[in-house]
């Protein structure tokens, strides 16, 4: 009769989470910034401000 083979396990490795992406430095991670508005020939600030996408990381808060 034959001798019966053994069979070895398949070894396996613990699944670490991804690490976190870094924040974008200009806007924080926010995605957004604020700019000051501006009129006139001048170009004189008016005090008012607007939001707009980071224009670094386009709005997704990663650098």
């Amino acid at each position: 009769m034959a001798e019966r083979k053994t069979t070895t396990r398949r070894r396996t490795t613990k699944k670490t989470a991804p690490a976190a992406p870094p924040k974008c430095p200009t806007c924080n991670g926010t995605g957004e910034i604020t700019t000051e508005i501006r009129v006139g020939r001048g170009r004189r600030q008016t005090g008012h401000h607007q939001t707009g996408l980071c224009p670094d990381c386009f709005g997704t808060g990663t650098a």
